[in-house]
């Protein structure tokens, strides 16, 4: 998918660059295959702020998609590509021969037209779907499980991708985009090839407006707030965060690039850290 870019007629179209959505061949989505997406505001049921930044946006129904693709041996005719509001890549509609309908994320040069199949007896073609210690070494894949049967929870954005680079015992090592290299158990699943809409990426939000569209209310620095606000504020004219532990949030956990991770239970999982460590 090519970007746009936008001639400057205004400070706001001066760095705009969308996508233009040639790759689309449906607007409108599958009824069956939706459902309300209320909007909170950022509020808890006691009506109090607890998610910060978020609000307003355009009306929105979210798409039900596979992310497990357990449907095995029978064949789905791609349909269409549709524009999903919810995420950054594009989704597939399927039609299975059995009559059922289901939405997955759009692989890479998948086309309407073509046929995907879920299961052990799948090649290996953008949208099949199969069991890790069934896909050949060197192999791109995203939708991954991380426990059988789950459902697909990460390399899911658009353009992302994970490589398949050794199998050992009953656990295959994947590379994935952040540079990490982690074991997943083989009989997780994974849909093959890279997500689509890899040029996402090239997209520029170019004013405010369209962030306000999107649901993102403006974010405001600790430095520049007060000290009863946040831990960072105060001072005197332009001041730095000034901490002998670190820039924290407003609630005093650690920030801005400071360790926070405490799942000691999957650390036998990662081989090599996304830093190289």
């Amino acid at each position: 998918m090519p970007v746009k870019q936008y001639k400057p007629t205004s400070p706001g179209r001066r760095f705009m660059a969308t996508g233009t959505y040639t790759e689309v061949t449906k607007i409108k989505p599958e009824k069956s295959l939706t459902k309300a997406k209320p909007k909170s505001g950022g509020r808890n049921s006691y009506g109090r702020i607890t998610s910060f930044n978020v609000g307003g946006g355009h009306k929105q129904r979210y798409r039900v998609i596979d992310f497990k693709r357990n449907k095995d041996g029978v064949k789905a005719k791609v349909v269409a590509i549709e524009y999903d509001p919810n995420r950054t890549c594009r989704i597939a509609l399927l039609h299975y021969m059995d009559g059922e309908k289901r939405y997955i994320l759009a692989a890479r040069n998948l086309e309407v037209g073509a046929f995907v199949l879920s299961g052990e007896g799948a090649d290996i073609l953008p949208g099949n779907c199969l069991q890790l210690r069934n896909i050949p070494l060197g192999t791109l894949v995203h939708n991954i499980e991380l426990q059988p049967n789950r459902g697909g929870q990460i390399v899911r954005s658009a353009g992302a991708s994970a490589q398949v680079m050794a199998k050992e015992g009953n656990y295959v090592t994947l590379r994935l985009p952040s540079g990490e290299m982690r074991m997943v158990h083989n009989t997780c699943r994974a849909t093959v090839g890279e997500v689509g809409n890899a040029e996402h990426e090239n997209e520029s939000i170019g004013k405010a407006g369209k962030n306000r569209g999107l649901g993102r209310k403006p974010h405001v620095r600790g430095v520049v707030k007060s000290p009863r606000d946040h831990p960072h504020g105060g001072g005197e004219a332009k001041s730095p965060v000034g901490r002998k532990k670190g820039p924290v949030d407003r609630w005093g956990n650690k920030a801005q690039g400071q360790k926070t991770r405490r799942n000691k239970r999957t650390n036998q999982y990662i081989v090599r850290r996304r830093s190289g460590k």
